[in-house]
């Protein structure tokens, strides 16, 4: 089992002052590595369609409404499954969540790998992941124990990586951002998360 997740949004809180109100945290499941590495070659195909160079990412918020539906009509017929949690900030009422956003990042990516039904165990996880070395470690160390126990091994594996080099986490970022977009006010709020909605396993709104 293959998972690679991303956000959208941020974890700020001056919601008057500009952050967000909402925090998307996607992940994009492969239960077949094969079908993995079809999906990926299908993004990469579809970089070289747009004649953009091999280094240039997908990125939801940084694309234009051509290219999010472009993309998505491209990787909607893969064998996949998206899980999904929906942070709305203004109803977090933690101190401590509210003041640390390291900690508010490792909280939620826990929770939406914890409570998954029972249907992600002995995973590879895949995460964009940026911050200093001992952030990350602690990251990771914070996730295996609170995830694995001796009954049930929710990660086998997870790693940080730059996704710049990962189509699949650019994949996760352009679902986070469907899903984000879909509770906006904006004309095309449903436009692109309707086109993976059957994709969409599990979209669990934080209380």
């Amino acid at each position: 089992m293959l998972v690679f997740l991303d956000d959208s949004g941020d974890p700020g809180f001056r919601l008057d002052k500009g952050s967000t109100k909402y925090f998307i945290i996607a992940m994009v499941i492969f239960d077949d590595d094969l079908e993995a590495e079809k999906t990926a070659i299908a993004i990469k195909e579809l970089r070289r369609e747009l004649k953009w160079p091999d280094y240039r990412e997908f990125r939801f918020y940084k694309s234009s409404r051509d290219i999010r539906l472009r993309f998505l009509e491209k990787i909607k017929h893969f064998n996949f499954r998206i899980r999904a949690l929906v942070v709305d900030k203004s109803i977090i009422r933690s101190d401590e969540l509210r003041a640390n956003k390291d900690k508010f990042y490792a909280y939620f990516i826990k929770e939406v790998l914890k409570h998954s039904g029972l249907t992600i165990k002995d995973a590879k996880v895949k995460i964009d992941g940026s911050g200093d070395r001992i952030f990350r470690r602690n990251f990771l160390s914070y996730l295996r124990r609170e995830l694995n126990d001796g009954e049930r091994t929710i990660m086998k594996h997870c790693k940080m990586e730059d996704s710049k080099t990962n189509v699949l986490i650019q994949f996760a970022d352009m679902a986070a951002g469907a899903i984000n977009r879909s509770y906006s006010d904006k004309n095309d709020a449903k436009e692109y998360k309707s086109i993976i909605a059957k994709r969409i396993e599990d979209e669990w709104s934080f209380k």
